[in-house]
């Protein structure tokens, strides 16, 4: 069993509601994020519903690559071992090309691409030292295909973290180590909060609750929900671009 777990982005959206999931559980967790002050009332909110667990939070921008290496090292220099990381951290600002947003279309990329990559390198630095452990990228259904507007570098994020988490799961390959790759459908969250159009979604809690189930069975990719995303998954990556407008 995977006794401790490390969870960036924790302290909003997915990254808080996995750590409620693991919480229940009975996981040790480590929490780190930006915002300190969600992380405290998380950390106080989680020990208190359970008591037999422990929870440690520091703050962290992913951005700040050299300081991705610091927290994830004194992490497991405090718990003993990591013993599965989830690289959640990311972000969805961002608008059509050419409209006068690249501040934002690059913001999202260095979050969800550069900093997912400091992060896989922070932990896998502690995994092959320990020759253990379970790195889970989180990307998304719009990984599939080339998304419109506003989803447009989101989505081309997301299929480079994915191909990066196949990249690392080869370079791996008859390990110790594990490597899963998520593709959430549309699952509420904060980054979410403001689409309109957003087929198939689940509350945080049910989608949560789906991710962690998933993780634990530490299968190489995953949909989440399973359905209907799998099967939509299997019709996004082949259907004319037109078609895969209207169904995403």
């Amino acid at each position: 069993m995977r006794k401790t777990i490390l969870i960036t982005g924790a302290s909003s959206g997915l990254g808080a509601g996995l750590a409620r999931e693991f919480a229940r559980r009975g996981r040790h967790l480590a929490l780190c994020a930006r915002r300190v002050e969600r992380l405290e009332a998380l950390k106080a909110e989680l020990e208190a519903a359970h008591p037999d667990i422990r929870v440690s939070v520091r703050a962290l921008d992913v951005g700040r690559y050299e300081d991705v290496f610091t927290v994830f090292r004194d992490f497991a220099a405090e718990f003993g071992a990591l013993d599965r990381v989830i690289v959640n951290a990311g972000m969805g600002k961002g608008a059509s090309l050419g409209t006068g947003y690249f501040h934002a279309n690059r913001a999202t990329a260095e979050t969800n691409f550069v900093a997912a990559l400091a992060q896989c390198e922070a932990a896998l630095e502690i995994f092959r030292a320990q020759n253990a452990g379970h790195l889970v990228t989180v990307a998304s259904i719009s990984a599939l295909r080339g998304m419109p507007r506003a989803m447009t570098v989101y989505g081309a994020t997301k299929a480079g973290l994915a191909a990066l988490s196949e990249g690392i799961r080869s370079d791996l390959h008859a390990t110790p180590i594990r490597v899963t790759t998520l593709f959430p459908g549309y699952i509420r969250s904060e980054i979410n909060e403001k689409l309109k159009r957003t087929p198939f979604i689940v509350d945080t809690g049910t989608g949560c609750r789906l991710l962690a189930a998933a993780i634990e069975r530490e299968p190489a990719k995953a949909y989440v929900p399973w359905w209907p995303w799998a099967p939509l998954g299997f019709l996004i990556k082949r259907l004319p671009l037109g078609l895969v407008r209207r169904i995403t």
